[in-house]
């Protein structure tokens, strides 16, 4: 049955539909994410929650409408967590979604009926900048961190990785949502298109002068780094197994000429204090390959107490002393937060069951040969800021060691792996993504793709040519300068509503005057 436009507008009448519609419009960006990368929708995927939005009857009800579309946001780009937290995922997804309540007000205070121009150019500033404030917020390690940051969707865009170089993800998310709110503006309000069509022309200029004038890295050199992924080892003694396999492919790298081998994380299960014997054949396959080998550790330490997942560095004489510890963890999967409160997820789902300890400090390791590596382990990869510091370090080399074992049927591990070719680009180092079980991939100084990606059904080693490059980038020096923009952004509309609000408190309440009447008619019933 075909809907026509007045029956849309009586359904979206009903509290009902219309949060039912908040949602679902709030979900589609998923789709410009991998795996269904649909990149060119990202432009376009937020049309329909801001028209929503805008026709909401009241200003509470666009902030309704804008907690429910990020409630389907949030649940649409974490859908993977449901096997492991179950209903939990749900109730994450709800209260991360309030965030976005403050955007909807915005949205529909700038655009709601027949904005003016200077609305509609004041929105695609205040818009973007609200947006950027929810993603900042929700970065923050305890709210599960940057996953599904809207500009990570044009991970395999030239223009964009550009664009990432100069202001990080943090500049493609500002501008997406520019593009989106300008197209929302000519698809719904005719009178107001020539600030929309300006809005996507300075969009297009921005970018456009970014490709002609950022910096470009200077490729100076290359490596040969081997990744090993085992692939997917269940069953009793899956530890010994999956080392034992490792093992095997390691091997196979033997005369090779590789200049670093790099296992994934909790390629390891043991501590290797406890286990000489598995140090001891670590460093007899580092022997064999002629190359040092990173591995991920996920055990009980001898020296201290708590479990640590760490990049631990072997060579041909045993472990280096080379050790990064784990410093942002995965919420509820390696710790709870507020254990004696939220306890009882552990319940319901695969929650952790002992928090994990954390590390205090990135490190940058030396390999040989001038190399230095700086390793992340599995989410901190969708930390900007901590590739940022690696590369400011001297790290010529970023790496992750990441496992996605738990969701090997979902978009998650095409998704992460994708957040590698940001990280390079934003610093201008290329990047290692290397995992137990797929995806692994490898990217150049630029975010380009080096090599062909391990899917989630390989068990293999694969060798990369990888091409080194040095200099700085403009995120790199400057930081989340977008982010400090969007700030003072929201700070003048803040100030400018305050002066606004008083002024109006100032002039008192207007007095009621009323209509003039003529000796024939009054201007209010004509005729009279």
């Amino acid at each position: 049955m075909k809907l026509s436009a007045a029956d849309w507008r009586r359904r979206l009448g009903s509290p009902w539909w219309r949060g039912a519609a908040a949602v679902l419009a709030g979900a589609l960006p998923m789709l410009s994410f991998p795996a269904p990368s649909l990149w060119w929708f990202a432009y376009v995927a937020l049309v329909p929650w801001i028209l929503l939005v805008r026709s909401a009857p009241t200003a509470r009800r666009a902030a309704y409408d804008g907690w429910l579309g990020g409630l389907g946001f949030m649940l649409a780009v974490h859908h993977w967590l449901l096997p492991s937290l179950h209903v939990f995922t749900v109730v994450i997804a709800a209260l991360l979604g309030a965030l976005w309540a403050p955007w909807g007000w915005l949205t529909r205070r700038f655009l709601a009926g027949v904005p003016s121009a200077g609305q509609v150019v004041a929105a695609l500033f205040v818009l973007p900048s609200a947006w950027l404030m929810v993603e900042l917020v929700r970065s923050w390690e305890g709210l599960g961190g940057p996953w599904g940051l809207l500009g990570s969707s044009q991970w395999d865009v030239e223009p964009a990785l550009r664009l990432a170089s100069v202001g990080g993800v943090w500049l493609l998310s500002f501008l997406l949502v520019a593009v989106n709110v300008a197209v929302a503006v000519l698809v719904a309000v005719r009178q107001s298109r020539v600030p929309a069509i300006a809005g996507l022309v300075a969009t297009a200029a921005a970018t456009s002068a970014a490709w002609v004038w950022s910096p470009r890295p200077d490729v100076d050199g290359r490596v040969r780094i081997a990744v090993v992924q085992p692939g997917v080892i269940d069953g009793v003694g899956g530890a010994e197994k999956r080392f034992t396999r490792e093992e095997t492919l390691t091997r196979q790298l033997a005369g090779q000429d590789v200049d670093l081998v790099v296992w994934g994380e909790s390629s390891v299960g043991f501590d290797l204090a406890d286990r000489p014997d598995l140090a001891n054949r670590l460093a007899a396959l580092s022997r064999q390959v002629d190359a040092d080998i990173l591995v991920n550790v996920d055990a009980r330490r001898s020296d201290r107490p708590g479990i640590y997942k760490s990049s631990v560095l072997v060579g041909p004489e045993g472990p280096t002393g080379d050790r990064y510890d784990k410093m942002r963890l995965v919420p509820f999967g390696e710790y709870v937060p507020a254990r004696s409160l939220l306890g009882w997820a552990t319940s319901v789902g695969k929650a952790a069951g002992e928090d994990r300890m954390r590390g205090t400090e990135q490190v940058v390791m030396n390999v040989g040969d001038g190399l230095r590596i700086g390793p992340m382990v599995c989410f901190e990869s969708a930390f900007p800021d901590m590739s940022r510091h690696l590369a400011r370090d001297g790290a010529d080399l970023l790496l992750a060691q990441s496992a996605t074992s738990s969701f090997q049927q979902s978009w998650a591990p095409e998704q992460h792996a994708s957040l590698a070719a940001l990280r390079a680009a934003e610093t201008g180092r290329p990047m290692v993504h290397a995992t137990l079980t797929g995806v692994s991939a490898v990217y150049g100084p630029s975010g380009e793709r080096v090599g062909s990606w391990l899917g989630t059904d390989a068990s293999a080693s694969a060798v990369y040519d990888v091409p080194l490059a040095h200099g700085v980038t403009p995120y790199a020096r400057f930081g989340e300068w977008p982010v400090y923009a969007a700030l003072l952004i929201l700070a003048a509309l803040g100030a400018t509503e305050g002066a606004r609000s008083l002024r109006v408190r100032r002039a008192g309440p207007s007095q009621h005057v009323p209509p003039a009447r003529t000796a024939h008619e009054s201007p209010a019933c004509p005729g009279r």
